[in-house]
């Protein structure tokens, strides 16, 4: 599977520079990347959604996992592996910065933008949902409706703002001292996370992206859902395995593997514990 546009090439301006967007890559790794770097004021967007591998950033392996977030600026040496048995799936963003001239410059850079720039290496889990930005960026660029270049462009610099939160982020080791008001933008992630990415569910993954530590995500969870994380992460699986049991082309042995069960036996077994049927029994009931 591949996505790819290298033929809009969209430019805009933040602040005191010119950026413009030459490729745009959505795929499955099958095969590995060989090293290679970029030219000056280039920077490489790299975000995985699902699936396993190891990055080589300047000779250095770095363990690929979902959520996986990492930017290769100017001459920065990578390379990519992906996990046979799981490959990854990435989205990447190819970026191309100029300085403007004086008279074009729009005001002083702010703090996010000189930081964007000046990383020519980060690489951690994303804190700030941007595989929801990806997601629409990629959208916008399949579709093309009205209006479709504009929000693209808003969406990228959404994407450099959230990638300079991500620099500064600063980890919490008590969870005491971290506020319990999430605001609206948190339930969000929740109900995406377990909406979408069923297959690899994992608190610990969860409470990264809310900017919590795991007792309070489950009390989250409990407090404003009524289920524990493991509820909820069975009622999204068991879900998902409705929807793909309707297609008869489905087998039940890869349905098992898509929503995140390491066997057939195994998704028998759950799927008759919550629904009180076998699975064969639901489809041919359907």
């Amino acid at each position: 599977m591949k996505l790819y546009y290298d033929t809009v090439n969209i430019t805009f301006c933040m602040e005191q520079y010119r950026i413009s967007s030459l490729h745009f890559v959505y795929e499955q790794f099958l095969r590995s990347i060989p090293c290679h770097s970029h030219s000056d004021n280039s920077y490489e967007i790299h975000y995985i959604s699902h699936g396993k591998g190891k990055v080589k950033i300047n000779g250095i392996p770095y363990p690929i996992v979902p959520n996986t977030l990492y930017i290769t600026g100017p001459h920065v040496e990578h390379e990519q592996i992906p996990d046979a048995q799981d490959p990854m799936f990435e989205y990447c963003i190819y970026l191309k910065t100029e300085k403007l001239s004086k008279g074009k410059q729009q005001k002083k850079a702010d703090n996010y933008m000189q930081l964007f720039l000046e990383t020519k290496f980060w690489f951690g889990q994303d804190s700030q949902n941007i595989h929801a930005l990806m997601q629409q960026i990629f959208y916008e660029l399949e579709k093309k409706y009205d209006g479709y270049y504009k929000l693209v462009e808003t969406l990228l610099q959404q994407l450099i703002i959230k990638m300079s939160r991500n620099y500064v982020r600063i980890p919490m080791n008590h969870e005491k001292t971290i506020p319990f008001d999430l605001g609206y933008g948190k339930f969000l992630i929740i109900e995406e996370y377990f909406l979408y990415e069923y297959k690899n569910l994992s608190l610990n993954i969860l409470a990264e992206r809310l900017g919590l530590g795991t007792r309070q995500t489950e009390r989250l969870l409990k407090k404003h859902y009524g289920k524990s994380f493991l509820q909820k992460k069975t009622e999204a699986r068991m879900s998902a395995a409705l929807i793909f049991l309707l297609d008869p082309n489905n087998r039940i042995t890869d349905i098992a593997l898509d929503i995140g069960y390491s066997s057939s036996e195994h998704f028998s077994n759950a799927f008759k514990r919550y629904y009180g049927m076998t699975a064969r029994e639901y489809r041919k009931k359907c």
